[in-house]
Order: C-alpha cells, then structure tokens, then sequence
C-alpha cells in the first residue's frame, strides 16, 4: 500500500517517525510529509521516505522573520500557494493520513483537491483545535467541518471519540488506535554534562509552553510548597509559547532563584532526554488535553507522574501517576507534597510509571490498527468514487 503521512508542520515527528517505521515494517511504501527539518528536529527516517513539501519559503523567511506574526503570515501565504496551486504528487498516494491540519481555510483546499484522488483519513490528536488557544481565530476556524471530509477519523482514547460523537460524527467514522509510548534520541555527554543532576528532588516540566498546560499552577504550587519550608528544586525546559517573566520574577522575587533551573528555547530531543535523566518528578499540570506525547515519552524514566485529571490522564491506573483536579493549584500542591517529602513513594511511583510504558501497546500493534482503518478507508473512498485508489493515482 502507499502511504502519504502528512504533518505539514511537522509537530509530532517523533509519533510520524514511530507510525510510519511501523508501517514500513509491514511492507507498506511509506513517505512522511512535512517542512524541512530543523536542527532541533531528531527523526532519522527508516524504511521510509521524508519529504520536506511545506513551508519551504516560510522555513527559509524563518530566521528573519521569527515566529511571530509576520512570520506566521508568510507561512501561511506559503501554505496556501502550495495547497492550490502545487501539483499533488507524493500526497495522492493509496491513503492521504493527515496527522495535523495546522490552517482549516487552507487544509480545505488541498483536501478538496484530493478527495477524488485517494482515500482520506485524519488523526484527531486534539478534539478541540490548538486547545482553544488559536489567538487569531482564523487557523482552527472551519476544523470540525473538515473532518466530515475523510473516508475515516482514527483517536488515541475513549474521550476523543466521546467529543466527536457529540459534534454528530458517526461511530462508524471513527476508529480507536491507542497511542503507544515513544522514544527520545539520548543525551550527548555534551547534554548530560549540561543538566547534572541536583542534591534535592528535582520537579520538571518540559515540553512547549502554552496556557493549556498549566505552567503558573505549577509555579504557584511551587511557591506555596518552599514557603512551606519543602527543600526542592523546579526546572522548566522548553520553548515558551507565552509569557512567562511573570512567574519566573515571582520565584526569584519568593527569594527562591537557587531552586530554579531553566532551559528555555527550542530543545533537541538530546537535551531533554538529558533534563528526563536528572528529574525525580515529573509534573504535566495539563488545563486540557486529548493525548499526551510528551507524558508518553517520559514513562521509561522511572519518575514519579503528577497530572492532572484532564483527558487521558483520567484513565490512568491509579498507580501510575498521583493526580489532582485539573486547574486547582492547591491540590497540586498536595500532590508534590507527598512526593518531595517521602523518597520510597517516589521510587515506587516512578517504578510503576515505566512498569505501565512497558505494557503498553507498541508501534508494531499500532500499525496493524492503523493498516485496518486504511482498508476501511480505502472500501469508503472506492464506494464514493466508483474507482480504486490505485486507479485514482495514475
């Protein structure tokens, strides 16, 4: 079968890179979509092909233009560009898997023009687009009517599929592929050497950061716990996405600056596999989410989880992560508590947290679910077209 993986934007290449080895492995012809890579990018692609299609003027504007608006303006014209006027080439393959659709108005164009070449199906990372945080209110708008434009819907969870069934999808649409835990590329002694570890219990939280992930309960929960006399230590690594010299001055304000680590910008996957390895608590204070790649990366390391109980972190065995209600600060508080003050419980949430990475459903178990729903797919599109797929695309 050939298989069009397509992440325009290319913001879960770590799950594109594990799906489509996975496919690959099965005897699929496989080719990932995306923009060029970036130096922070850490896919090495096996078995399968990576085109870098999108956002090829965007990505070369990106170093003068930032990414900021004017940057997101360029590459949205570029995006549009391509999306009408590009011939479709690699994209009409036997199944066009969208994994993203970072600009609705524009996916539109390109997925009409598809519709009668090959056979459409979308992963719903995200039931609700950009976690409600798309300030613009033009890249999610139209979403949930494209989604009545694909052969088949896959989810990772029970709850997505819950939120689509309640926008009027049909069951029949949908199909459950469990999103299995993922691997970081390792640390360089570079990168060790960068984050050593600390004398106290470190608390990390890594990733983008966005107002959905909760980053200000997390500092006021700190806050309260070291006024309170707790001796720990707070890193935060990753891009900011928002502002947040607010909720560093009132750490350093507290008189807390030497229980701070920061490491702030686009990370590797080295270096947070790095600041994984030092961490003794791993915090995902989540508003909102759907699936969560970076708690499923960050299983192996034997940290103790602490999550709220939004989206996929309600459904975890209790063992797995200590959770608290989602947006209260105060029970965050009550969470990292005990975990700071009693070493054992650490270690044994830790221990229990890569016990269930371990038995979780692999990339091998994904594929073959993921195989199924484009045969599904595949059948759909030749009852809607009169024509096979491979018909279509030659």
């Amino acid at each position: 079968m050939k298989i069009s993986m397509i992440d325009p934007s290319l913001f879960t290449p770590r799950y594109d890179d594990g799906l489509c080895e996975a496919l690959a492995a099965r005897g699929n012809d496989v080719t990932l979509i995306g923009r060029p890579m970036r130096e922070t990018d850490a896919i090495v692609p096996k078995r399968y092909r990576y085109e870098p299609r999108f956002f090829r003027i965007g990505e070369r504007l990106r170093p003068v233009l930032g990414d900021g608006r004017a940057g997101q303006i360029a590459k949205a014209a570029d995006y549009a560009l391509d999306a009408r006027l590009r011939r479709l080439g690699s994209l009409a393959g036997d199944v066009a898997h969208f994994q993203w659709l970072p600009l609705a108005m524009v996916d539109k164009i390109l997925l009409d023009r598809l519709a009668g070449r090959t056979a459409l199906v979308h992963t719903v990372h995200n039931a609700r687009p950009f976690h409600g945080e798309d300030r613009s209110g033009v890249q999610g708008r139209g979403y949930e009517a494209l989604l009545r434009q694909f052969d088949l819907l896959i989810v990772h969870g029970d709850q997505t599929r819950e939120t689509l069934l309640k926008q009027g999808i049909d069951p029949a649409d949908i199909a459950l592929v469990p999103h299995p835990p993922m691997t970081l590329r390792e640390a360089t002694a570079q990168d060790l050497a960068a984050v050593p570890r600390g004398t106290v219990p470190r608390i990390l939280f890594f990733g983008t950061i966005r107002p959905y992930k909760g980053l200000d309960l997390l500092v006021q929960a700190c806050l309260d716990l070291w006024r309170d006399g707790l001796v720990f230590e707070l890193a935060i690594a990753g891009k900011p996405f928002m502002p947040v010299e607010a909720f560093l001055q009132a750490i350093h304000g507290g008189g807390f600056s030497e229980r701070l680590v920061t490491d702030l910008g686009f990370l590797t996957e080295h270096r947070l596999d790095a600041h994984l390895r030092a961490a003794d608590i791993l915090a995902f204070p989540y508003r909102e989410i759907d699936s969560s790649g970076a708690f499923l990366s960050a299983l192996r390391y034997g940290a103790a989880m602490v999550t709220s109980d939004a989206g996929m972190f309600g459904d975890l065995p209790d063992a797995v992560a200590t959770r608290f209600p989602a947006g209260n600060a105060p029970a965050l508080a009550v969470a990292l508590r005990q975990l700071i003050v009693d070493a054992r419980r650490r270690q044994e949430a830790g221990e229990a947290a890569r016990a269930h990475g371990q038995v979780m459903t692999g990339w091998d178990v994904a594929a073959a679910q993921t195989q199924e729903a484009y045969q599904i797919a595949r059948e759909r599109f030749a009852a809607r077209t009169g024509r096979s797929t491979a018909e279509s695309a030659a």
